[in-house]
């Protein structure tokens, strides 16, 4: 069923990870796909007829604005918005360097409201559009040695709400926030630890559901907030985490 025919969308970090499986999906569902990344997609999307690849630096605005132009031009008004693209930066407020704390936040937080600077007006034109903000669930829980990371996506949550409010009803924004998911920056992370296989093991055990997700399960989520059958929902961050941060630590007694 194609539930997003004729619709235009915009992905941002197409080319991997969620931003792949997001626009594999939305094209599964009828939508034209700009893919927007500095590394060019693969070909089992460029494949396809409905794809186009559009080279961009998010964490430039004047790139946004001419590459969101370019795809007007090229695919008509956006009706879908993925707010995708992220990096993972390790550190405290005291380790992180300054210009590795400005990279994040340009490329995990402003980019998004950049993107949407230059989409909305598109949508309205349209009659319409979504805006989905690809968050985490540290919005709500934060590790320890992630404090740039942490504040981009829980910032992102704030911007969410803003873009419902500013601009319902004919725009919805929605931000989706996974647990941790089995994509390339996470396995890149994992080498990091010296024992990828053990680190694994335990961050698969910090989840209810024993397992981390795959990236087409946040695919399908984004997928389906996009269509008319989400209409009623907007503003709000959805959590699809496995149960990640549901139980405290800790063992009491009965």
């Amino acid at each position: 069923m194609e539930r997003l025919e004729h619709k235009v969308a915009v992905v941002t970090g197409a080319s991997k990870g969620i931003g792949a499986a997001t626009a594999k999906r939305l094209l599964a569902e009828g939508a034209r796909v700009a893919l927007l990344d500095i590394v060019e997609a693969g070909k089992e999307l460029t494949a396809d007829s409905n794809a186009s690849y559009y080279h961009c630096d998010v964490s430039q605005h004047e790139e946004i604005k001419r590459v969101m132009g370019t795809v007007i031009e090229d695919m008509g008004e956006i009706d879908v918005l993925i707010n995708n693209a992220g990096i993972q930066h390790y550190g405290t407020v005291v380790s992180t360097p300054e210009e590795e704390w400005d990279q994040v936040m340009a490329i995990n937080l402003k980019s998004a409201y950049l993107c949407a600077k230059h989409v909305v007006p598109s949508m309205q034109r349209a009659g319409g559009g979504t805006v989905i903000n690809v968050a985490s669930v540290q919005s709500f829980h934060s590790q320890r040695n992630v404090a740039p990371y942490a504040t981009g996506k829980a910032a992102l949550l704030g911007l969410t709400r803003s873009i419902a409010v500013d601009f319902a009803p004919e725009i919805r924004s929605v931000a989706v926030c996974p647990g941790t998911v089995d994509t390339p920056m996470v396995r890149h992370s994992a080498e990091l630890s010296g024992d990828p296989d053990a680190l694994y093991e335990e961050v698969e055990r910090m989840h209810l559901s024993n397992r981390i997700a795959s990236a087409d399960e946040i695919a399908g989520l984004i997928a389906y907030l996009c269509t008319d059958e989400a209409s009623f929902i907007t503003g709000q961050a959805i959590r699809i985490d496995g149960g990640l941060g549901v139980l405290l630590s800790g063992t009491v007694e009965e």
